[in-house]
């Protein structure tokens, strides 16, 4: 089961890639002692064309999610595949605090 976080990072990244495909995703609980979250894993297919530049700007890309951060978004690996290039992720996202202190 895809938690909300996980679904709403997919949305995210589809919208600011849309040419991009999903062809794998999965997700594990993650937490710290002051944080609580997700990893993600995910691949997309992107078209070879732009694939260098998609790599490039996504780590640094803004992908708002509802209720929730994404702390850490890497590139880890790019492969040739026919109709584009796999991009594989690393992702963090973390609850968003809906607390005030003060």
């Amino acid at each position: 089961m895809s938690s909300a976080a996980h679904r709403r990072l997919c949305a995210a990244l589809l919208r600011h890639v849309p040419s991009a495909h999903v062809i794998e995703a999965r997700e594990r609980p993650w937490a710290s002692v002051t944080f609580a979250g997700a990893r993600h894993w995910l691949t997309l297919l992107v078209p070879a064309a732009c694939g260098a530049n998609i790599a490039q700007d996504l780590p640094e890309a803004d992908l708002p999610l509802v209720g929730h951060i994404v702390a850490d978004l890497a590139v880890i690996r790019q492969t040739p595949q026919a109709g584009g290039i796999a991009l594989v992720l690393e992702a963090l996202t973390v609850e968003a605090s809906t607390s005030s202190s003060g």
